[in-house]
């Protein structure tokens, strides 16, 4: 049984990439190595749709999703009401409402969006160093499918300076993602701050 180490799919037989979330499969070891996953050497395979899978688990963009859905509702709702003389004093604000919503879920979308195309990238290119696990919490405040969102804190020293990072995920993190735990983080030379711990959870 060989387990994808991005999503946690697990398969009978190896393949080069998960079916599920497109995240590349190490092939099996015949004994499990002690401390953490290697990264292999880079250019590492990451399908293109892990982005959404990212997005999917981002509190942000989660947030970007709802306020844009909200504005496209009022807005509707505010046109058809405007297309009615009596009801256009109401339909009007309804409609800017709208369109104001629309338009922060959309510049938010379009952030976060940008945001996990670095993950992304940094995962397939990005330079590999032995970082720590600095604090796991979880968000109870956010429920998605019944999950909540975990955010992982890790540190890493890198070109002389200490660097942070953090990953969101709706699993809950195995033992290998505690607090003081080594972890590999990956991250591009030309700028630190754009990193991601490997494997993505």
């Amino acid at each position: 049984m060989i387990t994808c180490p991005w999503c946690g799919t697990a398969y009978e037989a190896f393949i080069s990439n998960c079916k599920n979330c497109g995240g590349p499969m190490l092939p099996p070891r015949e004994e499990a190595a002690p401390g953490p996953l290697i990264p292999p050497p880079p250019p590492r395979t990451i399908a293109g749709s892990y982005v959404g899978r990212l997005m999917a688990a981002d509190g942000a963009s989660i947030a970007g999703f709802v306020l844009a859905l909200l504005g496209g509702i009022f807005t509707a709702l505010g046109f058809g009401l405007t297309l009615g003389v009596v009801t256009a004093f109401v339909g009007i604000p309804f409609f800017i409402l709208g369109m104001v919503l629309l338009a922060v879920g959309a510049a938010v979308l379009l952030w976060r969006y940008q945001e996990k195309r670095k993950v992304v990238e940094v995962l397939r290119s990005g330079e590999a160093i032995l970082g720590e696990v600095a604090d796991l919490q979880e968000n109870v405040s956010v429920q998605v499918n019944g999950q909540h969102l975990w955010t992982v804190e890790y540190r890493f020293r890198a070109q002389g300076q200490t660097y942070t990072g953090k990953v969101t995920t709706l699993r809950e993190p195995g033992g290998e993602l505690q607090r003081g735990k080594p972890v590999y983080v990956l991250y591009t030379l030309d700028d630190p701050r754009v990193n991601s711990i490997y494997p993505h959870p």
